[in-house]
């Protein structure tokens, strides 16, 4: 497959620019989800990319789904929660196998129900402070992303 240019993203966005790509570009969604204590949800990564790290949950856009119904259904596998999704908080791209990038826009999502737990390809969920998540072994990437949105105060 022939490499091709991706548009450059803003610099608020706050992750690396990849400008030229190998592979294919795969549309990944995340959630940003606060609980009323003002902790974030994180998911650790069960299986790869990232297995053993922490990460905002969510995963691949599947065929025919919109943003929205991707991120209602990733939420509900990865969490057990059901989820109002909201703005776009921000995107970041990030390699993946074989030359692939992952295209990931993340979503202010809202809680409407469900109970936390770890499922689909997530090995715990659980809400962090601030704090708690410095001390965390995260994504590549996430802290500088949340911090440049506005996440992390």
């Amino acid at each position: 497959m022939a490499s091709r240019t991706l548009p450059r993203l803003p610099a608020r966005c706050g992750a690396p620019i990849l400008n030229r790509v190998s592979g294919s570009v795969i549309a990944c969604v995340g959630a940003v989800i606060k609980d009323d204590q003002g902790r974030l949800l994180l998911v650790k990564r069960g299986h790869e990319p990232g297995a053993g790290l922490w990460s905002l949950p969510g995963g691949r856009v599947e065929p025919g789904e919109t943003d929205d119904q991707a991120l209602v259904r990733e939420m509900r596998e990865e969490t057990g929660l059901a989820v109002e999704p909201g703005p776009l908080v921000g995107t970041v791209q990030r390699p993946a196998r074989d030359g692939d990038v992952l295209d990931i826009r993340d979503y202010a999502a809202t809680v409407t129900g469900g109970t936390l737990r770890a499922g689909d390809d997530a090995a715990e969920a659980r809400w962090v402070t601030a704090g708690e998540l410095r001390a965390l072994s995260l994504t590549e990437g996430l802290a500088e992303a949340l911090t440049s949105w506005g996440v992390l105060g």
